[in-house]
């Protein structure tokens, strides 16, 4: 069996992380994906979003395909949670199965910085999607690199989607806009529990 690891913070989860979630399985074709929001990754800020709103907007990607199931592991680990913490569990949950991690282009410019990452590429192939148009060659060359050093790395095609979760919490995309880049649940929890109601938002 084929398993697919979505995971981010998800603050909140938009039309782009769904684009990058449809283009990876389009590239595995996996038999289950398990998205996963994290609780606090140890290279960005906890989320000031409560975790239980962030799971709820997370029930998006179920659209996608019955495969998706949405797990609260990390949040529940509480404290920082580091990826191979995740891949480590499923792993062990999931011994005999095929494990694949989706990251971004970013994350994977920098991916030998992160923590035990031998131990990642040793227990998961990775699928790496596009986030910022024109990135394709950098992209490629850290891909051919970490492939010398024994990993498995696909290239998910994933059109670049202009936006990120910041702009939505900054208010640099307005509550306008919100139906653009936001999926319909998503935009009723963030109305419902007034959330990302700084000023841009409201003058925007």
């Amino acid at each position: 069996m084929k398993i697919l690891l979505f995971g981010g913070t998800f603050d909140p989860p938009h039309k782009g992380h769904m684009n990058n979630l449809q283009a990876a399985m389009d590239c595995v074709q996996p038999d289950k994906v398990i998205v996963m929001p994290a609780g606090i990754p140890p290279h960005k800020k906890a989320s000031t979003t409560d975790a239980a709103l962030r799971l709820a907007m997370c029930a998006c990607f179920t659209a996608l395909s019955p495969k998706v199931e949405v797990s609260d592991w990390e949040v529940r680990q509480g404290g920082r949670n580091y990826s191979v913490n995740t891949v480590e569990m499923l792993h062990s949950r999931y011994p005999a199965d095929s494990l694949y991690m989706c990251v971004g282009s970013d994350m994977l410019l920098s991916f030998t910085r992160w923590y035990r990452w031998q131990d990642i590429l040793r227990m998961t192939a990775l699928v790496v999607e596009s986030r910022e148009a024109g990135d394709a060659a950098a992209l490629h060359a850290a891909a051919e690199e970490l492939r010398r050093q024994g990993a498995t790395v696909l290239l998910a095609q994933a059109q670049a989607f202009p936006c990120a979760s910041s702009d939505i919490r900054s208010g640099r995309v307005p509550r306008s806009r919100w139906e653009e880049v936001l999926p319909p649940n998503v935009i009723q929890i963030v109305k419902d529990n007034g959330l990302y109601t700084c000023d841009a938002d409201i003058n925007g």
